[in-house]
């Protein structure tokens, strides 16, 4: 198996590296590089400057004093690199000519001419790194830069650790509606349905995601948590970092960083809407409009709006979404740029969301048809999300710029699900039925101030990052009793409207109050013209209250590293090495009564990476290990407990080795592919259970290879694209000794393969058709790992959804 999967990503990357010495493609001359999308606000021109030399890959040249107190112009559309700037340059009394060394230099007019040069002012480049980068308009599967790793703005190449981003052309091409299709489609990143349809869970190198990022704001996450349906109408792109990263997120386990990066208002106006028809009486519509509010375009604004109602291959359920998202930016100077935004999302599911479906004692399938649902016509699961938030960006120079983010998110969810329980008695299976009823309120709380500049030492300019931040999260939960309201039931002729909705009573209200405030610096530093080096660093103070017993627990000055040198093998190739680490807040009590330290996650890796075309195709390749130090495991010899009957100890260890490939961008500039494939290797070190070797994730397959790819043509088919999407992963299964089985528990080998086809009916009207699992495998999305407990869930069957988008 890893060697089948293994092949096509490393074909994928020798043809990325053949594509660059093809004459066709190779880097041509300033002038006669082909236009590509823009899609720039107005903004100090140096700005939008560095923005255009994101965007085409050619350096721009300009005396500082030139276009110092300057603002560039919109630049929206398809240009050449030429065309974009003499667009920024309107009215500004300069002119752009080519540079012989290639690139392109900023002059004065006629009649200013002569004056400057007099002055004889030294030449700056604007380099091609922008503060943020965008995606939206691009066509492009890749991004000039990105800052979820370090918080400093590094194109991927320069990232040491193994990142993706999935694009908003992406998103499209794909039909990717909320923060699971993401997850379904990231390389490395495994989407588990184990504890229900509605229940999904993410993890990343054996362990799981417990937070998503809204810009940078971290957010709790978990399977109960409405945020894990978020819509990605919203959003302009989402960046991934695998690994530990608690540089950026301070608690959590070293699995991955999800960021979800909203959209932004544009300058002139621009509007589109797109509505969807699909299987099983799925609809949709999405209103995405924004612009300019006043003349001088200072003040801009866009609303976004969408509708789901969706049918679903299990009898009986449904599921809808309704978002409305609303931006505005306004530029209080020439240097700071005020934003406020907010969104509300309502969620609702009927039928299957809690539960899954039951395994047999010898660990084999019941076999159900996918159809096939244990829960009752009056199961439901709500949920409702409502935030606000608002961003402060001042650049004190072309050099120093600093950002305040802060985003505040109520939820609230309220569901009445089931579950089943299987027992033996007399050594027959007896499987009874339990419903569940609870209601939550979450409350979330973000504040985040960085500064990032440049800075000189020893001859060589410098990068550096600093900042601090608050995050808060209030849970409070209103409990009911759970109890059994069937027995003995037959699954085999189960009738979804035979059992009378339960009236669950109210038993507890609960209240918990996570506080997390950190402060992190970060530096970039040339030590030479082939040597970067990436130092880290970040002060914790975390705080757990439960308002309703005593569990309380704390962490005081949590110190979290990041270290990564880059070593620039030529102009195309970086080698690098990385260290970065986390910790996770535990609550066991110690020998002597106090709260045992956190568990430590370790992230060490060694990979090479490659940017071709420009920028516009990225590929990587690279080792990991991942070690979580000091996991609670019980103390052996009681008597040694101080306080109380038992007590544990910080010294339970697991370690997960493996490989992680990957290519993304363009390989021709109408020809995008999203690649990767990633193994991984999960095993006990230290544990009282366990013995050093043992598989510590089995539920999470080995290996894993996730493409998506779309050729538009050209020519008299030039209005015609096709694409399609393979995943394919390997065994994952519960061994019997865990599952209480007499055999394991598996779902074999799996692939899956989709298709696109678009067609564009005219400038502003598109049509998409997207066929997944276009052979209809049976698949199961999670398998359960117990035998008590009922929680497979199959994957979806063939499904077909018609797309068409009218663009304004």
């Amino acid at each position: 198996m890893q060697s089948t999967m293994l092949r096509p990503c490393l074909l994928a990357l020798a043809i990325s590296s053949i594509f660059p010495l093809t004459p066709a493609f190779a880097a041509e001359p300033a002038s006669q590089v082909v236009a590509v999308q823009y899609n720039i606000t107005a903004a100090g021109l140096a700005d939008v400057l560095s923005q255009i030399a994101v965007a085409s890959g050619q350096n721009i040249v300009a005396e500082p004093k030139l276009i110092e107190g300057k603002r560039g112009n919109v630049v929206r559309g398809h240009y050449t690199p030429r065309q974009a700037i003499e667009q920024a340059l309107v009215g500004t009394g300069l002119q752009v000519v080519a540079n012989e060394a290639g690139g392109f230099v900023i002059r004065a007019s006629a009649q200013l001419n002569s004056a400057v040069q007099e002055n004889a002012l030294p030449e700056v480049a604007v380099k091609a790194t922008a503060f943020e980068a965008v995606t939206e308009g691009s066509s492009s599967y890749t991004t000039p830069s990105m800052s979820t790793a370090t918080r400093l703005p590094l194109s991927m190449r320069e990232t040491p650790q193994a990142v993706t981003v999935v694009t908003r052309q992406r998103m499209d091409d794909q039909g990717m509606l909320n923060i699971n299709d993401v997850v379904r489609s990231t390389p490395g990143i495994f989407l588990s349905n184990a504890d229900g349809p509605g229940r999904p869970n993410f993890e990343a190198r054996g362990f799981g995601i417990s937070n998503i990022m809204y810009d940078g704001a971290l957010v709790p996450w978990s399977s109960y948590i409405p945020s894990a349906q978020v819509n990605l109408a919203m959003f302009d792109r989402v960046e991934v970092v695998r690994g530990a990263t608690g540089l950026m997120q301070g608690a959590g386990n070293p699995s991955a960083a999800i960021n979800l990066v909203r959209k932004r208002p544009t300058s002139e106006f621009k509007g589109s809407l797109t509505a969807y028809a699909g299987s099983w009486d799925s609809y949709g519509s999405i209103l995405d409009l924004g612009g300019a509010l006043n003349e001088a375009a200072s003040l801009r604004g866009r609303v976004v709006a969408s509708v789901q109602e969706a049918g679903s291959f299990r009898d009986g359920q449904s599921y809808d979404n309704h978002l409305f998202y609303a931006i505005g930016e306004a530029d209080l100077s020439e240097k700071t740029t005020l934003t406020v935004g907010a969104y509300t999302q309502k969620d609702g599911t009927n039928g299957a969301w809690w539960g899954g479906l039951p395994i047999n004692r010898d660990g084999s399938h019941v076999n159900l048809k996918r159809s096939a649902t244990l829960t009752n016509s009056w199961e439901y699961l709500d949920q409702e999300t409502k935030s606000i938030f608002a961003i402060v960006e001042h650049r004190f120079n072309e050099d120093w710029k600093l950002k305040f983010n802060t985003t505040y998110m109520w939820s609230h969810i309220d569901g009445l699900g089931t579950f089943m329980r299987s027992r033996v008695i007399g050594g027959n299976i007896n499987r009874d039925l339990m419903a569940w009823r609870g209601e939550q309120e979450n409350k979330a709380s973000s504040y985040d101030l960085v500064v990032n500049g440049k800075y000189e030492l020893l001859g060589r300019q410098h990068e550096l990052v600093f900042g601090t931040n608050r995050n808060q999260f209030d849970s409070s939960p209103r409990n009911y009793g759970t109890t059994y309201i069937g027995s003995n039931t037959d699954i085999y002729n189960w009738s979804r409207s035979a059992l009378l909705k339960p009236n669950l009573p109210y038993t507890t209200t609960g209240h918990t109050r996570t506080q997390q405030d950190g402060a992190y610096v970060t530096t970039r530093l040339n030590l030479a013209e082939q040597w970067k080096l990436i130092l880290g660093g970040r002060l914790d103070w975390y705080d757990y209250d439960n308002y309703r017993n005593t569990s309380d627990y704390k962490v005081v000055r949590n110190v979290t590293r990041y270290a990564g040198l880059i070593y620039d093998i030529n102009d195309q190739h970086s080698l690098y090495a990385s260290f970065t680490d986390i910790f996770s807040p535990q609550s066991s009590i110690g020998r002597d009564g106090s709260v045992i330290r956190p568990i430590d996650g370790e992230n060490y890796e060694l990979g090479l990476k490659g940017e071709y075309l420009d920028g516009a195709l990225n590929a990587s390749i690279a080792l990991f290990q991942v070690n979580q130090k000091n996991r609670s495991r019980a103390v052996r010899d009681v008597s040694e407990c101080q306080v109380g009957t038992s007590c544990s100890e910080a010294s339970g260890e697991v370690r997960s080795r493996g490989v992680d490939m990957e290519l993304q961008g363009a390989l021709r500039p109408n020809w995008q592919i999203g690649a990767g494939y990633t193994y991984t290797n999960t095993e006990y070190i230290k544990d009282n259970t366990y013995d050093k070797g043992d598989r510590f994730n089995t539920l999470l397959p080995e290996h894993m290879f996730k493409l998506t790819t779309v050729y538009r043509f050209l020519g008299d088919w030039e209005n015609w694209r096709v694409g399609a999407n393979l995943y394919s992963q390997s065994r994952m299964y519960a061994t019997a000794e865990e599952s209480g089985t007499t055999q394991d528990v598996e779902q074999k080998a799996y692939s899956l393969v989709d298709l696109i086809v678009g067609y564009k009916a005219s400038k502003n009207l598109d049509f998409q058709l997207n066929i997944n699992n276009l052979l209809d495998k049976t698949y199961y999305r999670g398998i359960s790992n117990s035998a008590t407990w009922a929680w497979e869930s199959y994957g979806e069957p063939r499904s077909v959804r018609m797309t068409a988008r009218y663009t304004f």
